[in-house]
């Protein structure tokens, strides 16, 4: 059987995706406005249990094409560990299209250009990173354990080993001192990346967590719905990629937006206005327990 420990979570993109979780928690579980894994001891799960658990997978759902590796930053694995599971991945499962995971800067910074090349060769096909900001005093103060720059060499590398990235912004999270500079140089950088996908998430204070703390203690403000949404705005209106789907279509999001970029900017755009002209096509903040 395939045993998850809780709690387990995956991209939306990955929602019809076999999960199989490599390891516990996170590496690195520091950031302050996450509160995820704050409930697990970080471990990386024994190479034989994982492997009995894909060959059970196999047995039990032989036409997969998609598979998820768990937890948050699961690439932090040793690269024979790493690469052990895919070729079991890759043996047991003939109709497989692709494998993705989370990654952190640091973890794709740590393995050579031949590693990732290899991993990409065993189909592991897209990294979710989160930039969450392209601001460093923000990376700093939210505990991120890298800086932009390290993030944007992070995602060349897994694109020129063929890895296409996901890349996460975290909308709000620079607070209402530093939304301004959260929206352009998050902007910037998502445009020296230039990834093939992009998705927009919105802070959400969570009690237990650092930020919770520093909300009490008046050193973060969080912006009203207006703000998020016309930092939403500057954001997209600043980014230039070349082709990349975008996507801001999380629990956490106070509206939906789904489009191409550059190709759908103006749409987009359009589509905030409206939101801002209209409060009542914007959603109420989440709940925790909703996340």
């Amino acid at each position: 059987m395939i045993r998850l420990v809780e709690p387990v979570i995956r991209p939306p993109s990955e929602a019809y995706s076999l999960l199989l979780q490599i390891t516990l928690g996170c590496s690195h579980n520091r950031c302050s406005f996450c509160g995820t894994y704050r409930t697990k001891k970080f471990a990386v799960r024994p190479l034989d249990e994982i492997l009995a658990e894909i060959d059970y997978a196999a047995t039990a759902y032989p036409h997969t094409r998609r598979i998820f590796l768990c937890d948050g930053n699961a690439l932090c694995v040793p690269f024979e560990h790493m690469t052990a599971v895919l070729d079991r991945i890759n043996l047991r499962f003939p109709d497989l299209q692709r494998v993705g995971i989370y990654a952190n800067a640091r973890d794709l910074l740590r393995r050579t250009p031949e590693q990732l090349r290899m991993l990409r060769e065993r189909k592991l096909a897209i990294a979710y990173l989160g930039l969450e900001s392209g601001n460093d005093e923000i990376l700093r103060r939210v505990d991120k354990g890298n800086t932009a720059a390290q993030a944007v060499e992070a995602v060349r590398r897994a694109h020129e080993a063929g890895i296409k990235m996901s890349v996460m912004t975290l909308l709000g999270l620079g607070g209402k001192a530093l939304t301004r500079e959260h929206a352009e140089d998050s902007a910037r950088v998502l445009s020296v990346m230039n990834p093939r996908y992009i998705s927009f998430l919105t802070v959400v204070v969570l009690p237990g967590t650092p930020l919770e703390r520093d909300e009490r203690d008046g050193k973060f403000e969080q912006l009203d719905p207006m703000e998020i949404m016309r930092e939403t705005r500057a954001l997209l209106e600043k980014i230039d990629v070349t082709n990349s789907i975008l996507r801001s279509n999380h629990v956490s999001n106070l509206v939906t937006l789904a489009g191409n970029l550059p190709r759908d900017r103006e749409r987009l755009l359009a589509e905030i206005d409206a939101a801002l002209a209209d409060p009542s096509l914007i959603r109420q903040r989440p709940f925790p327990h909703m996340l």
